[in-house]
């Protein structure tokens, strides 16, 4: 969430609200995509989401794999 090299979105700028899935709404710009961004992009890490974590498959395991 806090990489240095994050990919600009307006999606999760501080200068745009989402107003649906595919539109933002940017102090500057307007009504934009999620997926625009422009030179005054300034990233906030609490708009983004991030992915959600892989859920572990308990069906595939067995007793032996857990014994030593």
């Amino acid at each position: 969430m806090f990489r240095k090299n994050i990919e600009p979105r307006c999606a999760y700028c501080q200068k745009g609200q989402q107003l649906n899935e595919q539109e933002v709404a940017c102090v500057k710009r307007g009504v934009v995509p999620v997926d625009h961004h422009c030179r005054w992009f300034r990233y906030d890490p609490l708009k983004r989401v991030p992915p959600r974590p892989a859920s572990l498959d308990t069906g595939r395991l067995n007793k032996e794999d857990f014994s030593l």
